[in-house]
């Protein structure tokens, strides 16, 4: 059975960071494409970072490239999101998905990927 489980997500301040963690179970990361997403109240769930473990690819949505960074831990099966520089806007349920490849083309569509934990709640405070 696949699991995905989010961690580390929580309330702070504009300016402040957060590391967020997706521990997999039942699933390999490696080589194997990681997607971060995100949902506000009231709005779409919107791609925010990919890393196709195979090669290395990442990908950021415009809204957070260079300050959030998606990396991974193969030998913990775990890939983490961390986010500095956290806005307001950034406020959302965020979940970590799986799915088996990705590209530039295919990572911010949330349909394309197989497997979803139940999220983290980040909440930034101006």
């Amino acid at each position: 059975q696949v699991q995905l489980v989010e961690s580390g997500g929580g309330s702070v301040q504009a300016g402040g960071s957060l590391r967020l963690s997706c521990a997999a179970s039942g699933y390999t990361i490696r080589n194997n494409c990681m997607g971060w997403f995100r949902q506000a109240p009231g709005k779409e769930r919107e791609g925010v970072a990919a890393l196709y473990t195979r090669g290395g690819s990442t990908y950021y949505a415009d809204s957070v490239k260079g300050r959030f960074t998606i990396s991974q831990d193969s030998a913990k099966n775990t890939v983490y999101l961390q986010m500095n520089s956290l806005k307001p806007e950034d406020t959302a349920m965020y979940y970590c998905a799986a799915v088996g490849a990705c590209s530039g083309a295919s990572w911010q569509v949330s349909y394309f990927y197989n497997y979803w934990g139940q999220g983290t709640q980040v909440t930034v405070s101006s």
